[in-house]
């Protein structure tokens, strides 16, 4: 909770934030001395994954704003996650792990989503004029999902260390910095990493 609390304050704490990004945009690389730490480019990825999955709540909530369609999706989320636990175990990784880490990138895309139906009931004159199609969002989140998985269990040595907290929250202030996430979206960044480190 504490390293949770902190990585919420640093990302949140630093100037004026612009928008997220419309769209997931292509992964900066690693500094050169963050690349010479496994355990730190593996956190840093599975940050900017992250982050880059909290971009198509914009467009999912874009998709469904106006339709009646609900926020919360029982049966999406149970697809979602008996998916990333079964390329968990192909990988011979940890299904409970996966699937834990992953209900808090659906509670973060979420808390996205429902900020931005606030926002948009709001002030309608900030509420999307073009709709996304769902199909092609949730492929992008595909996509996502199956690096995010193989991240996690790339970093298996690194999640459970001493210093992951700190590499995260320095991974996650990097990212936050380097994709210009703007206050929503770094507090849900910091939710999506809620379970990354520990056992």
């Amino acid at each position: 909770m504490a390293a949770g609390a902190a990585m919420t304050v640093l990302l949140t704490g630093a100037g004026t934030a612009s928008a997220a990004p419309a769209a997931p945009q292509p992964s900066a690389s690693v500094p050169a001395a963050a690349a010479g730490s496994n355990s730190y480019a593996g956190l840093h990825t599975i940050a900017d994954l992250s982050a880059q999955r909290l971009t198509t709540a914009d467009l999912v909530a874009a998709a469904k704003y106006g339709t009646g369609s609900p926020i919360d999706d029982p049966a999406r989320e149970k697809q979602v996650l008996d998916g990333v636990a079964q390329q968990a175990r192909d990988l011979g990784a940890d299904p409970e792990a996966t699937v834990r880490i992953f209900r808090d990138q659906i509670e973060a895309n979420k808390l996205v989503q429902r900020a931005l139906f606030h926002r948009w009931d709001a002030d309608s004159s900030r509420a999307p004029t073009e709709r996304p199609d769902l199909a092609e969002v949730r492929k992008e989140i595909n996509r996502i999902n199956a690096a995010l998985v193989r991240s996690i269990a790339d970093s298996a040595s690194a999640r459970p260390a001493p210093y992951c907290d700190g590499q995260l929250i320095a991974s996650a202030a990097h990212v936050r910095h380097e994709r210009q996430l703007d206050a929503l979206h770094s507090i849900a960044l910091a939710r999506s990493l809620r379970s990354v480190c520990g056992d």
